[in-house]
């Protein structure tokens, strides 16, 4: 009994010295100087909101990758550029930057439409009939003649009020109407100003595709689909009740120029003999939203301290800790471009790896809106990977809670560049900026020109940076491999994975 009792107080000793040391490690690389001088250069005005594709945001590429050099942090082998023989932080993407279209009427029964947004464009000269079809769901198109015509339906359906939601239904309702023979469709949007300024700033802006190195022309995409603006569906009250409507659409064709912008990537490889076979991978994405339209001071540049420099910012310390202190899996640091415009750098990845894909056994994103509770650190996907008891232990050592989304409703977790990598079935959760509730301090900074990097609670960010970096090592260092949680909608698609 009494060797027995000390073997388990030395074993104790060893565990505990062995977490002191991380806990050590991690202090060791990260100041709240160094948070600090990343945070205010990535959101100075000087980078214009680091919008895909323009100078500014290669810029911030540059200054990331010139960063990871001087951590240690290596290229991978194989990433070289085309017409180079140097190995590359850079993995360029080619995309197609479309301008919004310049000439656009909608007219109803004589009514012009100003509040509008084009969500699938169709060049035309429409002069016709339009029928009113409720929701524009399969039932609604019994017994109607919409051939040739335009079709109005209001937004989401019979259970489906949410905005966000609404625009999920969108690919349906338009293969209905195209399947009837309609020729555009008007979804009446009934939602507040705030929410429509968001949905106007972001499909009256430049947006941009990956390009697939054809040439596509205007028209060949299906039926022209647009959003109207139509709080308490005042507009679609009155047409439901009318049966003969007049229409009139007016739509130019897309402007398209090429562009080319970069995911910055690096790695670590791991101590381990077996272990540095799995790689675990620290994301994020450096782009914002450019200059837009000025808030009540004037300010147009939309500078994203919050989203994303503070995502950023953590991989940067994940990466310079891991460069000192290696882990016994690999690393892989990944920041994307184009998230703001649909996730196009995590997308592209995923599709050209630069490392086989059932390599990455676990993604550790980190994206952010913004916080209202300074003492927790909230984990998109918390409970759904095996590796929720490393997050939460890392989160207890430095004071603070980790917890799950607490906004479900935002649907989080397929808006945020993890999912791509979920999708393919390697855990992803994405780590963030602590909240209660999506609201206060949040919605007061997320995508406004005032997320600027003095704004910001630096005492936390210590320790939500401190947290995220001992999460990343406890992951890394495990024994065991990071899984899916029995029975989520992904781990099937991890099996898949995993089995090659």
């Amino acid at each position: 009994m009494k060797y027995t009792l000390l073997f388990i107080s030395l074993l104790l000793s060893t565990i505990a010295l062995y977490s002191q040391s991380e806990k050590e490690k991690v202090e060791a690389t990260i100041t709240k100087n160094k948070i600090e001088g990343h945070i205010y250069f990535l959101a100075d005005d000087l980078l214009k909101g680091r919008q895909t594709g323009t100078p500014e945001n290669k810029i911030a590429a540059s200054y990331l990758a010139n960063t990871l050099r001087g951590y240690g942090v290596k290229p991978v082998t194989q990433n070289v550029l085309k017409g180079s023989n140097t190995e590359s932080y850079f993995q360029e993407i080619k995309l197609n930057k479309i301008s919004p279209i310049k000439r656009l009427l909608l007219a109803i029964d004589g009514k012009e439409f100003k509040k509008k947004v084009v969500i699938k464009p169709n060049k035309m000269e429409f002069t016709g009939e339009a029928v009113y079809l409720g929701y524009g769901l399969e039932s609604d198109y019994k017994d109607k003649d919409v051939s040739e015509k335009i079709v109005i339906v209001r937004s989401g359906g019979p259970k489906v009020t949410d905005t966000r939601a609404a625009f999920g239904l969108i690919e349906q309702k338009e293969q209905l109407a195209k399947q009837h023979g309609a020729v555009a469709v008007i979804e009446l949007v009934d939602t507040n100003e705030t929410t429509w300024g968001f949905i106007d700033h972001n499909f009256n802006s430049d947006r941009m595709e990956i390009s697939d190195g054809k040439d596509s022309k205007d028209g060949k995409k299906g039926v022209a689909y647009l959003w109207v603006y139509d709080e308490n569906n005042i507009q679609a009250k009155m047409l439901e009740s009318k049966d003969n409507l007049s229409a009139k659409l007016m739509m130019g064709g897309e402007e398209k120029k090429t562009v080319i912008s970069q995911n910055v990537i690096g790695m670590v490889e791991g101590t381990d003999p077996q272990l540095k076979n799995e790689f675990i991978i620290y994301s994020a994405h450096y782009d914002h939203l450019g200059i837009g339209k000025p808030d009540e001071t004037g300010d147009e540049i939309y500078n994203g301290a919050r989203d994303n420099a503070v995502g950023t910012t953590t991989v940067l310390s994940m990466a310079e800790n891991i460069a000192k202190y290696p882990t016994r899996r690999s690393a892989l640091f990944i920041l994307f471009t184009g998230e703001e415009k649909g996730l196009l750098g995590s997308q592209y990845y995923v599709e050209n790896p630069l490392l086989p894909l059932n390599k990455m056994v676990y993604c550790f994103n980190s994206d952010n809106a913004g916080y209202n509770d300074t003492s927790v650190i909230s984990v998109i996907g918390l409970p759904r990977t095996t590796a929720s008891a490393n997050i939460k232990e890392a989160a207890t050592t430095f004071g603070l809670k980790a917890i799950d989304d607490a906004a479900p409703e935002q649907n989080l977790f397929d808006r945020s560049d993890n999912v791509m990598f979920a999708k393919k079935g390697i855990p992803a959760p994405t780590f963030s900026l602590g909240f209660k509730s999506f609201d206060g301090d949040v919605t007061k900074y997320y995508h406004q020109a005032g997320d600027e990097a003095d704004t910001l609670d630096y005492d936390y960010l210590l320790k939500f940076f401190e947290s995220y970096v001992l999460a990343g090592r406890l992951i890394a260092n495990d024994p065991e491999t990071p899984t899916w949680t029995s029975g989520d909608k992904y781990e099937k698609a991890g099996k898949v994975l995993y089995s090659n």
